[in-house]
């Protein structure tokens, strides 16, 4: 393998269809890791010749080994046979008789995996350096902080060592080092991926996150590790992230301007109002978001009773061996002591208030999207103050996983001053293919180069995808494109859109009576004696399908719409004696087109 070469999924696929050993590439992540010269990232290495040995037992390549020799890390607070956890406090080690599901389920793939990464200690802090070990170094500046709790993970990514690494999340430990290094960082929905076999932090809040160099391979070892784990009582059913194209028109929650935080960074706002000129570019409508109730929820998590929840995790240990906890995390994990079962269930019910008041923003919204982190913070600035700048990291993350949201965060246009900047976007669980969808359309715009490395983003596929397994294609044509005043529904119901197409000239299209807001109808024609009209292809599951289906109001209805891509989805019909009287609109080509006239 050339010591240059990319570990992206697609750059390694290539290599491997051309002939690539996964044996050669076993050999140049270790020469690459021994490079480094950081012994900050691992706490432990798969010794080598038992990472070749797995490599050349590799069976042939499948589709059930769709990580097929995909060199991977894993974070120091996740179970792996063989290898010892320590979650970063070496008297808390312990010899683990069983890997964790997620693990297993990745080797299953074909992934082969190289170590064990460094992390803040029991998963407690965003910034990377509470660690009895060296902390690993920032990959862009060794005196800004490498983000945490999962530091060791995130920047084994961006320096090209593995091409993916599992992190954890509770409160953001999967998405600020994504940010302070220039990577992907995905947050599933809780449960999506199974935590059985994680020390935890937060047991109810906790998800195994992905640090990969795009959004499409972060999405890929999500989608191998996903799925119910019977002997994980947190695990939950749910569609694991496949990616396709952007809606045309998506709708972004940002931040208002007097909630935006960036503490006095002024390279930090302009770099958030380059990713906002991204977003646009890509189409997207910009919609104000009040984000206090969100920022109040945040402050649940560390400044109130929610912190017990850290302290049941390890109180056995942390009561018979207080000493052995590194200072600052004994610190914060202690401060629970001051809080009872009481305050819990003040917390509990404040939260659901919270959530409450924040579930109409998502019904206008396909995603929000805000800074990943206000500012990068530096080692100097930590050892001055162990709290404070660690606060300012979760800023905008703490809140996602007490609501129950799914995230992605991706790298945005850099810094003036060359460092890395990047955004998240958010949604409700279940939502974490439309993540994907957007997410990897503003990281290929942003023109970074994949974390510490000069590899280019490879080439998106070409627009345009069909429903996976399980799924149905919905075409609407209507008030539910994207953009539009009913594309919510659509939203609410999980739906992942799929690709922008036009009809068959079969068509006509009308404008109907009533609203608002106005609706269309689409009427079948003869062949050649219609119009091609402009549509949207979405993915439903059956049960979504049958619901919204089942809403549809006379005169409209569902029938089998002819595609001039050849495609034959499900979509919107109406009666043809519902037209009579109604406005023909079929020389618009389509009903975004119509409105957009009418403005």
């Amino acid at each position: 393998m050339p010591a240059a070469a990319s570990l992206d999924l697609a750059s390694l696929r290539a290599a491997y269809a051309a002939g690539l050993d996964p044996a050669d590439t076993v050999r140049e992540v270790y020469r690459r890791i021994a490079a480094a010269g950081d012994p900050g990232i691992f706490i432990a290495l798969v010794p080598e010749e038992t990472a070749l040995a797995a490599a050349a037992a590799l069976p042939v390549r499948s589709e059930a080994t769709p990580l097929w020799g995909v060199p991977f890390a894993v974070k120091d607070n996740i179970d792996v046979a063989g290898l010892p956890t320590t979650a970063a406090c070496p008297d808390f080690a312990y010899q683990p008789a069983e890997t964790a599901t997620a693990v297993a389920r990745l080797l299953a793939a074909g992934a082969i995996l190289i170590g064990k990464t460094n992390l803040d200690q029991f998963a407690t802090g965003l910034v990377g350096v509470r660690s009895p070990y060296p902390p690993p170094l920032n990959a862009f500046d060794p005196a800004v902080v490498p983000g945490g709790s999962s530091s060791g993970s995130a920047v084994a990514v961006a320096r090209g060592l593995v091409s993916f690494a599992l992190g954890t999340d509770t409160a953001g430990s999967g998405r600020v080092p994504a940010a302070l290094n220039n990577l992907v960082g995905l947050k599933p929905t809780l449960g999506l991926v199974p935590t059985r076999g994680v020390v935890p932090a937060c047991k109810t809040l906790d998800c195994v996150s992905v640090f990969a160099l795009t959004v499409d391979d972060a999405a890929e070892a999500c989608r191998a590790m996903a799925g119910v784990d019977p002997l994980d009582p947190f695990s939950r059913p749910g569609p694991a992230p496949r990616a396709s194209a952007p809606p045309p028109k998506p709708v972004l929650g940002v931040p208002r301007d007097q909630d935006l935080f960036f503490d006095g960074d002024a390279a930090a706002a302009l770099a958030w109002a380059a990713t906002l000129d991204v977003a646009r570019g890509l189409g997207a409508v910009l919609v104000p978001v009040d984000l206090r109730p969100f920022l109040e929820t945040a402050k649940l998590l560390y400044e109130g009773a929610y912190v017990a929840e850290r302290y049941a995790a390890i109180r056995g240990f942390i009561e018979s061996r207080p000493d052995s906890v590194f200072p600052v995390t004994r610190r914060i994990i202690e401060g629970a002591q001051r809080f009872s079962a009481a305050d819990a269930f003040d917390a509990r019910y404040r939260l659901a208030e919270l959530a409450r008041l924040t579930a109409p923003v998502w019904a206008g919204i396909d995603a929000m999207l805000v800074p990943s982190i206000p500012r990068p913070m530096t080692v100097a600035e930590l050892e001055a103050d162990p709290v404070g700048p660690n606060a300012k990291l979760g800023t905008y993350t703490n809140f996602v996983n007490l609501l129950d949201l799914c995230a992605l965060a991706v790298p945005g246009p850099f810094r003036l001053d060359g460092f890395p900047a990047g955004a998240t976007l958010i949604a409700p669980r279940g939502r974490d293919g439309a993540l994907a969808s957007l997410g990897r359309a503003l990281h290929a715009a942003a023109g970074t180069p994949l974390g510490k490395t000069n590899w280019p983003h490879p080439p998106l596929p070409p627009a345009g995808d069909i429903a996976a397994d399980g799924e149905i294609e919905l075409c609407v044509v209507g008030a539910h494109l994207s953009g539009m005043p009913l594309n919510h529904e659509l939203r609410t119901l999980d739906a992942r859109f799929l690709r922008a197409a036009s009809t068959e000239p079969s068509y006509a299209l009308y404008a109907l009576p009533g609203g608002p807001p106005r609706k269309p109808g689409l009427l079948r024609v003869k062949a050649g004696q219609g119009a091609a009209i402009a549509t949207e292809v979405w993915a439903l599951s059956p049960a979504a399908f049958g619901r919204f289906v089942a809403a549809i109001p006379s005169p409209l209805g569902v029938g089998t719409l002819l595609l001039a891509d050849g495609t034959r989805p499900k979509g919107f019909l109406v009666e043809p004696e519902a037209v009579a009287g109604a406005q023909d609109v079929s020389s618009f080509g389509g009903w975004r087109a119509f409105v957009a006239s009418l403005a």
